[in-house]
């Protein structure tokens, strides 16, 4: 497949994911409140528990522009529809990552989704919990001995709370493409074995850099499932190679 071939492929792919993506947009719509009420829980669970452990201590939300609720609306729809709509959009990315699949290995399609959507919607209820759990150790810091109230800004924390969500969800994903590539042939278990340090190590960056809240909580709640999910994935890896091997298939070094 030439450049150009890439190229159109990549632009229906994108294409389709975005109506696709839009219309499930549309139908969360109709469910804002309901949705709302949702990711707002976290929060609401946060301040029973920080009541509980430190009654003097005080958390207030507030809405601070006149525009936030509108943002904040759009934002919670978006993300509504990219988890309801995962399914198809996560074909998408399989379907062109592997675009001429043999007849063989298109049962591997059905597979691939069988695992990366229930991994992807796992990282996501992983968000939902862990942000509770660190906002009662982050605020948990605030002084007694004088009079502090936490002002939280509610728009911030569910931006908070939707960028974590799909940074989980989209790390959780990274074991699933590996064991596809070995799969196909692509991605044989001696490179990953070979690579296992680099890997972990690039979790803990890939987990610094992508949440959004910069707190060692949710940094190490996100690295350890991906580095655990990423020795699942060689495990994987190295029984389809013995496999292979026992079949007389060739296996890339």
């Amino acid at each position: 497949m030439s450049l150009a071939d890439h190229l159109r492929e990549l632009r229906y792919r994108l294409l389709f994911s975005l109506v696709v993506v839009v219309i499930g947009m549309v139908v969360c719509a109709f469910f804002y409140n309901a949705l709302f009420n949702l990711l707002s829980t976290p929060l609401d669970s946060a301040r029973v528990a920080l009541a509980a452990s430190n009654p003097e201590l005080t958390v207030l939300t507030t809405l601070n522009d006149i525009t936030e609720p509108l943002l904040l609306a759009l934002k919670i729809i978006a993300v509504g529809g990219l988890v309801l709509t995962s399914p198809i959009w996560i074909y998408q990315v399989w379907a062109y990552v592997v675009p001429a699949l043999l007849a063989k290995e298109k049962r591997l399609a059905l597979a691939f989704l069988s695992a990366a959507i229930p991994l992807f919607l796992a990282g996501v209820a992983l968000a939902y919990w862990v942000v509770p759990q660190a906002i009662v150790v982050l605020l948990g810091f605030t002084p007694t001995s004088t009079e502090v109230t936490n002002m939280l800004n509610l728009g911030n924390f569910l931006n908070l709370l939707i960028q974590l969500m799909l940074v989980f969800g989209v790390g959780f994903l990274v074991p699933v493409f590996v064991v596809a590539l070995n799969m196909i042939g692509i991605l044989p278990t001696s490179a990953l074995k070979k690579s296992r340090r680099y890997v972990f190590f690039g979790c803990f960056v890939f987990a610094a850099a992508a949440t959004p809240g910069g707190d060692p909580f949710s940094m190490v709640a996100l690295a350890i499932p991906m580095a655990l999910l990423f020795l699942a994935a060689e495990w994987i890896c190295s029984v389809n190679d013995k496999r292979k091997a026992r079949r007389g298939d060739v296996v890339p070094v």
